[in-house]
């Protein structure tokens, strides 16, 4: 399906065939698209660029598409592998899988401060969400891993070395 280009966001590098690589939901999504372009938002002038997810109700594109400034998208990437780190490589040492008293995960440094990623305690059910996330993040372990080793390929690719703390 193509994506239209006649919107506020214009498309640049589009990614028509989504649908059929939409994780869990390849074949069976309304995501049908992903594109980077200048951003709606822009102003006379000024250009941002913004990556988008467009979905398509099989009738017309939605308003439930997504656009995001580039370094959001970048953010939650950032997000997502620490939080993966995290329940790799040290939730199964706490019981309940995050310490109530401690719950801050890491502090991650960006533009002279830093992105405080910690457990949402403030969840009433955090207990048994935090346990359906551990789930759901190893019955997606080979999803995310394989664009993790490619997004991985990519960095190095781009002279971004790997480094071991």
């Amino acid at each position: 399906m193509k994506i239209p280009n006649n919107l506020k966001h214009k498309p640049v590098i589009v990614v028509e065939n989504y649908a059929q690589l939409d994780g869990r939901e390849a074949g069976n999504t309304d995501a049908q698209g992903l594109s980077l372009g200048l951003a709606q938002w822009n102003d006379r002038g000024r250009v941002d660029i913004s990556a988008k997810v467009w979905r398509h109700t099989g009738e017309k594109w939605s308003r439930q598409s997504e656009e995001l400034p580039l370094h959001r998208v970048l953010d939650l990437a950032i997000l997502v592998c620490r939080s993966q780190l995290y329940f790799r490589e040290e939730s199964y040492r706490i019981d309940g899988l995050y310490d109530s008293e401690q719950p801050q995960i890491d502090r991650i440094g960006l533009q002279g401060d830093a992105m405080t990623v910690t457990v949402c305690t403030d969840n009433e059910y955090i207990d048994e969400d935090i346990k359906l996330f551990l789930q759901g993040l190893n019955r997606d372990d080979e999803l995310l891993g394989e664009r993790m080793a490619v997004l991985a390929r990519i960095l190095g690719d781009l002279g971004y070395q790997v480094r071991r703390k």
